[in-house]
């Protein structure tokens, strides 16, 4: 009997060794498996968030060629991943790379039509090549596919204030408002389509520090008036302080806006001159400009003509000058200046002398309420007068350049300095300061 249950014992042991035991592997292995898959699915979560984070990095650091080596390397290891890809046409618009962004935004459109995220981009891509009417109808199929999203009614009133169309991009602004009231976006377009200022009148003083005489000092006054879109006027007056010696004088103005021609200036001036300054003066000027976008390295091109007389007491001057401005990127621009002056005083045979200048126009800093940008140059010549109202024969170097601070959206602070050697060992030191009012 014992020996029975000593069996039957062993008989229960074995059984349970064989029958219950494999259930706690299961459970263990069970266990392994799903620990092991939420590790490689964060572990693959926290790749994706590491390479975004490294690309955003990398743009706000403006390192493009950094960033996009990060998505092309992702890319080569996921080629079907769009999200991959539409962060590279943004990486490319970014960078200023437009043709290249526009073609990754079209070959995207081709597989997913019905994002609208996607017609947002084409959209911000034709309009820096200048493509307003496209990037409008851009964005009228991101609207249709989503019609209740602010951003996109806002990115749309945008696009219809850029093609000239302001009272539907009021509509359009007002409309993303009603679905998002907190829309800074939205907001700021409203505010972007308030009036502009009709006038600018402009308060200054300058001041000529010469090695070989007293200082020159003077005082300006200018009131600029854009009557319409195609007429605007100007008016000023300055009064000079040489050499123990006031002048005054009056200026005015009128520009013409044709729009096959460009800017019409025509004007003239008259002073008490009291020996030191114009006794009159006349001149026009013409301006003409072309607007490239922003798919190459000029963003557009401004040339500039004009001519211009003095009539002093004991001498007659006439000025021809040529100007041409280079627009670059990133609010970048460069100014290239020829001017020839002929003089003629009395007693003596007229000539002609040549002078050039050129100028670096750049941004500094920026927020959305103030804006500094500054610029330099250099001028050169052989002239027979400094200034229009210093008369005499000489040759100079200028340096110089200046700040301007718009601290306000309808007020700014401008300021420049130059030095110039001139011949005989002669030097002028300039300095000016101006403050102007937008109304």
């Amino acid at each position: 009997m014992a020996v029975q249950t000593s069996s039957v014992a062993r008989t229960k042991i074995t059984r349970w060794r064989y029958e219950v035991r494999p259930a706690p592997i299961s459970a263990l292995s069970l266990s392994l498996l799903v620990l092991t898959l939420c590790v490689a699915q964060g572990a693959a979560q926290d790749r994706q968030l590491d390479w975004r984070t490294q690309v955003r990095v990398y743009c706000d650091a403006s390192d493009w060629l950094s960033a996009m080596k990060v998505l092309e390397q992702r890319i080569s290891e996921a080629p079907n991943d769009m999200d991959l890809t539409v962060w590279r046409a943004r990486v490319l618009t970014w960078s200023g790379n437009i043709a290249q962004a526009e073609q990754e935004y079209l070959a995207i459109l081709k597989i997913s039509p019905n994002d609208p995220d996607v017609w947002v981009g084409l959209a911000n891509v034709y309009a820096r090549e200048g493509k307003h009417n496209q990037a409008l109808q851009a964005l009228d199929r991101a609207v249709q596919l989503d019609p209740n999203r602010a951003d996109l009614r806002a990115a749309r009133g945008r696009a219809m204030r850029d093609a000239g169309k302001r009272t539907a991009s009021r509509a359009e602004f007002e409309k993303a408002l009603s679905f998002d009231p907190s829309s800074t976006e939205a907001h700021a377009g409203l505010h972007s389509l308030r009036r502009e200022p009709r006038n600018e009148l402009r308060l200054g003083s300058e001041t000529d520090f010469l090695s070989y005489s007293a200082a020159n000092h003077g005082s300006l006054a200018n009131l600029a008036t854009r009557w319409t879109p195609l007429w605007r006027t100007s008016v000023g007056f300055g009064a000079y302080q040489r050499g123990g010696v006031l002048a005054q004088k009056f200026t005015a103005s009128a520009t013409a806006h044709l729009r096959w021609l460009g800017a019409l200036t025509s004007g003239g001036a008259v002073g008490h001159d009291l020996s030191v300054i114009p006794k009159s003066e006349a001149f026009f000027d013409l301006d003409h400009g072309w607007k490239t976008g922003e798919a190459t390295a000029f963003r557009g091109l401004e040339l500039d003509y004009g001519q211009h007389w003095y009539w002093y007491q004991a001498a007659r001057i006439l000025t021809l000058s040529g100007t041409a401005v280079i627009y670059l990127p990133r609010e970048w621009s460069l100014s290239l200046a020829a001017t020839g002056a002929r003089s003629a005083f009395s007693g003596t045979g007229a000539e002609w002398r040549p002078s050039g200048s050129t100028r670096l126009v750049f941004p500094l800093a920026g927020s959305k309420t103030s804006q500094l940008s500054g610029n330099m140059f250099f001028a050169a010549g052989a002239e027979n007068f400094a200034s229009a109202d210093q008369i005499g024969r000489f040759s100079s170097q200028t340096y110089g350049g200046g700040l301007r601070l718009r601290f306000a959206e309808r007020h700014d602070i401008a300021c420049g300095a130059s030095y110039q050697r001139r011949t005989q060992n002669r030097t002028d030191t300039f300095l000016a300061l101006s403050y102007g009012i937008h109304f």
